[in-house]
């Protein structure tokens, strides 16, 4: 009779005598030397803080996203309205786009603004970057209004003046 087979722990894949198998060791990137150590009381564990990388705010970034889409659009309003002026319907194409290019521009600068109190302020010791992501994000939401309220104001004034 041959001898009954070693038990094995729950997951543990098997290699080819029967014994469990090596488990890998961890991944190069998670080496990290630890913030601190705290133990806990009565038993052999410590809870471990990690030092985290700084995160990127996504709001910074979805308001640069949304500045640089209404600078684009504000300029397809201008370009609508200057083309379609003589033939009547510049002035009405450029208001459609500029109501895009205006939300784009609008949602532009209210992302910045609160991209910038939540870098402000720290989450549970998490870090949040990308500030200059987020001036970035609300001047180009800003120009983006600017030109949109240009390219309206040059539309309607060549449609009537023609």
């Amino acid at each position: 009779m041959s001898p009954a087979p070693m038990p094995q722990p729950v997951g543990a894949a098997a290699s080819h005598w029967g014994r469990p198998a090596a488990v890998p060791p961890p991944p190069r990137e998670a080496w990290l030397a630890p913030q601190r150590v705290e133990a806990v009381p009565g038993t052999n564990f410590a809870v471990v803080h990690l030092n985290l990388p700084p995160s990127t705010s996504g709001l910074a970034v979805g308001s640069l996203v949304a500045g640089i889409g209404s600078v684009l659009v504000s300029f397809v309003v201008a370009c609508f309205g200057v083309v379609g002026a003589s033939a009547g319907w510049g002035a009405w194409v450029a208001g459609a786009f500029a109501m895009i290019a205006g939300l784009a521009g609008g949602a532009a600068v209210v992302l910045a603004v609160l991209g910038m109190r939540q870098i402000k302020r720290a989450v549970s010791g998490i870090r949040v970057t990308g500030r200059g992501v987020a001036i970035a994000g609300l001047v180009c939401g800003a120009v983006g209004l600017g030109l949109t309220a240009l390219g309206v104001g040059t539309s309607l004034l060549i449609q009537v003046s023609v």
